[in-house]
């Protein structure tokens, strides 16, 4: 077929009238509030970009994509694309019904046909499509802790495409792509993926694709949902903004990518591939690790370096575009240019400069000098803006112990010793305070005490958001929640988990306010270290041992460990 990269694709959208009408019909519908992930994945079903799916996965589609990469059809998939719901919203259903998917202000995307409801086995998705069921993989994660319990399979009818304020004029579906490469007269394109600001090795490595590949270059990063601690996509596409000038106008492109990132590595790379065909491209740059994210619960990294490339390539006929092997370039300082670190034949007479990704991220944590054969200067401008020296960036410090331990006392000593300090507006967060202002409706069982934690967390991470210190003293018994409230702060700053080691004799002997003598009677009901359990942190920041020691010497263990981390300037 002639550039068949260049000819229209199917979209699940119906026409303008059939959508007005099919609104008015889903006043009666059960709804479904799509959550930010799903929305991603529903607006590439909609627009082709996950063509050939018709809609959210079946269950015999599912587990063909879960065990071989295959729909049942035998076409290739290497994703699952589920619809995860909550029992409750399941139960409800009967199969064959149609209900309306909604975004979060309530307004009506699409419409499904629930075809299939199943309970997933998680452990064996995350064996299979992630390599491991390890928590510490983003996407293994979120499956367990925030994806529903059921999936729902079925067709989808496209009703309008979700609202995007930012950025409007640079997102493009599939169609509007391949019509842009067909007015441009581009047959054959290269598309970049990523998901971090552009720097100057990357700029090099694009263009050396492009020339190679004799292709027009398609920048196309991803800017639904990535890696929890990925830089925000507004900073980044300002960064592209940036860089886009540094291209020849004529041969270079960049257009926005609406992706939900699974981070999964091999099978990422090969469902990338399939989502850029779907965009009319022609060829595709994978790297080293390709969607990678990071090590796993044992420190070593999930896949190999070029595991994503193998499989890639193994798929590349049936994806239907062309891999172009991307090299690890580093800057020759005796040449003043970029290289293929695998072609530089005098390597042992030359200065090899290479910057790391953490590298790059304590250089602008301490505001120290990021060079200019690294990084286009206003690339360095923007992610300054947005990452300040970590001495002014807002954290949070979070206190946890049995009751008694000494947390609010060791709270109250470092708010005091941070506000002598200044430059940072402080807040405490202690129980008592919280109870009153926060959570005044709210008892002490198991789920209320997880909530009241749940909003100290958003308040501390608004906090830490906006440049201030917040300061947590609660029981928070469960590891769980611990890991939630530090996923929520550590997109904003730093989290300093503290754990008060004061043991439960201790705290029993001292107890100020004889709760332990009551919990012992059985009066209060579920009573940390006494009736319920108390999850000792395994990786604190800091452990502070209370007995025997005072309480300004404590809180000035607090204080040594912020300066160790750059969070107060010495």
């Amino acid at each position: 077929m002639q550039h068949q990269n260049l000819t229209p694709i199917p979209e699940l959208y119906v026409s303008h009238e059939s959508a007005r009408k099919l609104k008015i019909e889903a006043a009666d519908l059960i709804s479904w509030d799509l959550t930010p992930r799903q929305i991603c994945d529903l607006e590439l079903l909609m627009n082709g970009g996950f063509n050939p799916l018709k809609g959210f996965l079946s269950e015999a589609d599912y587990d063909g994509v879960v065990d071989n990469m295959r729909l049942a059809d035998g076409a290739l998939w290497p994703m699952p694309i589920t619809l995860d719901v909550s029992d409750k919203f399941a139960e409800g259903l009967e199969l064959g019904q149609d209900i309306a998917l909604r975004d979060q202000e309530g307004v009506i995307l699409a419409m499904m046909t629930v075809t299939d409801r199943w309970t997933p086995n998680k452990a064996r998705e995350a064996e299979k499509v992630f390599g491991a069921d390890d928590h510490a993989h983003p996407a293994v994660n979120y499956l367990h802790h925030t994806a529903g319990s059921v999936y729902l399979g079925g067709p989808v009818t496209g009703i309008q495409q979700p609202v995007h304020y930012d950025f409007r004029g640079s997102r493009d579906t599939p169609n509007e792509l391949r019509a842009l490469f067909r007015k441009l007269g581009w047959r054959r394109v290269v598309a970049f993926q990523t998901r971090n600001p552009l720097h100057r090795a990357h700029q090099e490595l694009t263009f050396r694709a492009a020339k190679e590949a004799q292709a027009n270059l398609l920048i196309h990063p991803v800017v639904g949902m990535t890696k929890p601690g990925d830089v925000d996509h507004f900073t980044r596409v300002r960064c592209y903004e940036a860089v886009i000038d540094k291209y020849p106008g004529s041969t270079t492109t960049m257009s926005l990518l609406n992706l939900a990132m699974r981070m999964a590595g091999p099978r990422e790379a090969v469902w990338h591939g399939l989502i850029r065909a779907n965009h009319g491209c022609t060829h595709f740059i994978v790297g080293r690790d390709h969607a990678g994210p990071g090590k796993n619960s044992a420190g070593e990294d999930f896949y190999g370096s070029y595991e994503a490339q193998d499989l890639f390539r193994e798929y590349q006929d049936e994806i239907g575009v062309e891999m172009v092997d991307f090299k690890h370039m580093v800057y020759v300082q005796e040449r003043a240019q970029y290289e293929p670190m695998d072609e530089i034949e005098d390597k042992d007479d030359v200065t090899i400069l290479n910057i790391s990704g953490t590298e790059l991220r304590r250089r602008l944590q301490e505001g120290l000098e990021i060079p200019e054969w690294f990084s286009f200067p206003e690339v360095v401008t923007e992610l300054r803006r947005t990452r300040p020296p970590r001495s002014q960036q807002g954290f949070t410090v979070f206190f946890t112990g049995f009751s008694g331990s000494g947390k609010s006392t060791i709270a109250n000593a470092l708010m005091v010793k941070l506000m002598e300090m200044g430059g940072r507006p402080v807040t405490l967060l202690d129980g008592d305070i919280v109870r009153k202002n926060l959570s005044s409706e709210l008892g002490f069982s198991k789920e209320h005490r997880d909530l009241n934690i749940r909003r100290i967390g958003y308040v501390a991470s608004e906090i830490t958001k906006n440049g201030g210190i917040a300061i947590c003293a609660p029981i928070a018994p469960y590891a769980s929640t611990r890991r939630a409230v530090r996923e929520d702060i550590e997109q904003f700053g730093a989290f300093i988990e503290v754990h008060v080691a004061t043991t439960i004799e201790e705290c029993e002997r001292r107890d100020r306010k004889s709760l332990y003598k009551l919990a012992r009677e059985g009066k209060i009901k579920e009573f940390t270290g006494i009736s319920d359990p108390y999850d000792v942190p395994e990786m604190p920041e800091l452990r502070v041992e209370t007995e025997g020691a005072d309480v300004d010497n404590s809180a000035h263990q607090v204080i040594l460990k912020l300066e160790q981390m750059g969070l107060i300037a010495g």
